[in-house]
């Protein structure tokens, strides 16, 4: 399957028609929320995507990540590259597990423009890769996963987002489908919030639906922070998390 992803992304980066204006938009980002956006980083920059958060999982786990980053690489107008590292510390009762989990690698599309009730919309594929990371973490196997993921502009400060796709853990063949819906609002034009409904709905086990919420502000056009917090819905989701972040992109390319 991860042949696959990646001989689309190639097609796609080869094919493209240019997508931005010579003056760039503010910064857009695939968190705070888990709703992944449909925007393409621009063409010859890094945007790094920064997280630190804490997890309950139930009255005795608890896990912590210190960061999560995600770096992305704007090919051209219609095609990025990704690369997620993450430094986690897992708390069970008084044992603590902490290393670097496997990295993970991949790239977004850009598919189809907004038009109508056709929403903005990309897709974007990833590997875990099974060995690169802390000893502790190693999978098995290589996990695959996908999304698509759609835009619709309501107003010009509302906006309906949402994702579907499927992960794989690196350990069994089967597959856990993902769903996510988000509507963000542009308080001004620096402080947005947003609301999420999201989950994950595995072959062999019960469904996981989870929701949460946050604040973004806009330091200047490559830089911004952000809040967040949710909570589960389903009984055997994590009970509550709290994410900080900070975001920023730089070109690298005159």
């Amino acid at each position: 399957m991860a042949k696959y992803f990646f001989t689309l992304g190639v097609i796609i980066s080869i094919s493209y028609k240019p997508l931005f204006a010579q003056t760039l938009p503010p910064i857009q980002l695939d968190r705070p929320d888990q709703t992944e956006c449909p925007f393409i980083t621009p063409k010859k920059y890094i945007q790094v995507e920064n997280g630190f958060s804490v997890e309950k999982i139930n009255s005795n786990q608890r896990t912590f990540i210190h960061p999560t980053s995600l770096w992305k690489y704007g090919v051209n107008e219609r095609f990025e590259l990704r690369l997620i590292t993450e430094f986690i510390s897992q708390k069970n009762n008084s044992v603590v597990n902490t290393g670097l989990s496997p990295i993970t690698i991949g790239f977004k599309a850009a598919l189809l423009e907004e038009k109508g009730i056709v929403p903005k919309t990309a897709f974007i594929g990833h590997i875990t890769t099974p060995k690169l990371g802390s000893k502790n973490f190693h999978t098995t196997y290589i996990a695959p996963s996908f999304r698509f993921v759609m835009q619709h502009t309501l107003s010009p400060r509302l906006s309906l987002s949402y994702n579907l796709g499927a992960e794989w853990d690196g350990e069994n063949a089967a597959e856990t489908g993902i769903y996510t819906l988000t509507t963000g609002f542009g308080i001004t034009d620096k402080l947005g919030v947003y609301a999420e409904l999201y989950g994950f709905l595995p072959k062999d086990n019960r469904p996981d639906h989870r929701c949460d919420a946050g604040l973004t502000y806009l330091l200047n056009d490559d830089l911004i922070v952000d809040i967040s917090g949710g909570f589960g819905i389903s009984e055997n989701s994590p009970k509550n998390y709290l994410a900080l972040g900070i975001s920023y992109r730089f070109k690298v390319v005159k």
